[in-house]
């Protein structure tokens, strides 16, 4: 039997749980009532195992006792990302087939219309800023309920390639505690149950990897401080006022961090650091090194999307390897492959492959995408990169982002690497852009830094700064300044919505 929130929280009641976003300390034992009401009332609206729910909620407590309740009740739930609009909402709703959908106020706009559109009952429909919320738990016994299982997230991918899909399992066998992964999982990297330990969250919980973090934590017993938006000062002042020891990232929060002024960085506290994990986008070598420079080897990170985990690579494995994102994780195993599906040489870019003992997924309601995903037991999320010979991962790109010009391909992680290294960039993209005689050209966007100005002399210093760095022909041809980049909350680009303008009437996949 593994550690869980329901049996932590049963233990010690008293411990805090979770910091909500007005500083509200909950203990666990407030908590798991709200859960076990939560989980009593799914049953009286006769929710059955293997049905699905959504919320559509910012990071607040609400949405961890909605998590938590659908979990130990054997349900799917769904994660709505915040910013969609109804008609986005209304997809997911009515692909997922979600039978009950929770939302707030600053949220309810979208929420309502994509339910009504659906044609999910008004009674389906709770906003939990209102007393129906509160009377929909109230009327339950705050007990555990009987039967219990565990349930699943069921997460839909970003949709940079096109509509949100649905990421679905089976659900596991048997009670909560006996299918839990948390304490292992967590235990990888060395995060161990009960003690001290506080997880920051920094990113929005509508995000898988945001969410699973959060809940692991809860389930070994840690607390979770949960903050209503994210700032570089903000959470420098969260780590030091709640003694911070673990929290997961995105490279934008890293870059965003470094651009504070140096006095800035040594006014808190940050020695209660321990585990800092980060995940969801490329990281440029170079600033995941000013980030060990200053808060020492505590940075993990972790390759991974919404179908699972890959890799993992310890602060001294990739001190050793800059660039690498590591080794598969022991429950998995992971293969680089030619378009033939023979295995690339060390060293040789192809097609990443991934497989999880025992586990699989579809892509629901989309059979020929789940196919295309798979081969053999292995899946691809289109992600290019290679191994050295000690068996180590290094990513190029996604297959679908790889520019080719000239019949060369060109891998644009790389170049915005070196971009963004520059002082006067705050971020940047690169995308292949049409070209009559290559095919394609290799097009920079850059938002730059604070201070920084955009002019002539300022391009032509970023394109001096490339051919120092690059070959010749990665180089960009072209370097725009934009006033920022479409990124989410989980620090994708969304290189989608920018190829879009330069390719529309031409016959690019994008």
């Amino acid at each position: 039997m593994s550690a869980s929130f329901w049996s932590t929280a049963r233990a010690a009641p008293d411990r805090i749980a979770v910091i909500d976003t007005d500083d509200r300390a909950i203990t666990a034992g407030a908590l798991l009532a709200e859960v076990d009401r939560l989980s009593h009332a799914f049953s009286a609206r006769g929710l059955v195992p293997g049905d699905a729910i959504a919320f559509d909620l910012t990071n607040r407590v609400e949405l961890l006792e909605v998590y938590l309740a659908a979990l130990q009740c054997g349900l799917y739930v769904t994660p709505i990302n915040t910013h969609l609009l109804h008609g986005e909402v209304a997809h997911i709703l009515a692909d997922s087939g979600a039978k009950l959908c929770f939302y707030e106020s600053a949220t309810a706009e979208a929420a309502r219309a994509a339910c009504t559109e659906v044609g999910l009952a008004a009674t389906d429909t709770l906003c939990v800023n209102d007393e129906a919320y509160r009377a929909f738990k109230s009327a339950q016994p705050a007990t555990e309920p009987h039967a219990r299982r565990l349930g699943a997230a069921f997460l839909y991918t970003s949709g940079t390639t096109g509509r949100p899909k649905g990421v679905r399992r089976p659900l596991p066998i048997g009670a909560p505690e006996d299918a839990l992964r948390a304490e292992y999982y967590l235990g990888l990297y060395g995060i161990a149950p009960g003690g001290d330990q506080v997880h920051l969250v920094c990113a929005p919980l509508h995000h898988g990897a945001a969410l699973n973090w959060c809940v692991d934590h809860l389930h070994l017993g840690h607390a979770a401080v949960l903050r209503e938006k994210w700032t570089p000062e903000g959470m420098l002042a969260a780590i030091e006022a709640h003694r911070v020891t673990a929290t997961m990232v995105v490279p934008t929060h890293f870059k965003r961090l470094l651009a504070l002024p140096a006095g800035a960085r040594t006014t808190h506290d940050l020695s209660s650091l321990r585990h800092v994990i980060h995940t969801g986008a490329p990281c440029a070598p170079d600033v995941k090194q000013q980030m060990m420079a200053w808060w020492g080897p505590v940075i993990y990170e972790v390759y991974a999307a919404s179908e699972g985990a890959a890799t993992m690579v310890t602060p001294a494995q990739w001190l050793a390897r800059p660039g690498t994102v590591g080794k598969a994780f022991p429950f998995a195993r992971v293969r680089v492959l030619r378009p033939d599906g023979t295995d690339c040489a060390p060293g040789e870019p192809g097609e990443v492959y991934i497989r999880h003992a025992g586990s699989r997924f579809s892509y629901h309601n989309d059979r020929d995408k789940t196919e295309r995903a798979w081969r053999d037991a292995f899946f691809t999320v289109g992600d290019i990169g290679y191994v050295d010979a000690e068996g180590y991962l290094f990513l190029c790109d996604r297959s679908s982002d790889v520019i080719v010009s000239g019949g060369v391909n060109i891998y644009p992680s790389e170049i915005e690497q070196v971009l963004g290294a520059h002082p006067a960039v705050a971020d940047a993209a690169v995308i292949g852009t049409p070209d009559d005689e290559w095919g394609e050209r290799v097009t920079a966007l850059v938002a730059l830094a604070p201070g920084a100005t955009a002019s002539d002399e300022l391009v032509t210093e970023l394109a001096t700064h490339c051919r120092a760095r690059l070959a010749g022909f990665k180089c960009p041809r072209t370097i725009e300044v934009v006033a920022s980049l479409p990124r989410g909350d989980n620090g994708k680009l969304a290189r989608r919505e920018l190829r879009e303008p330069y390719w529309r009437g031409r016959s690019r996949a994008i």
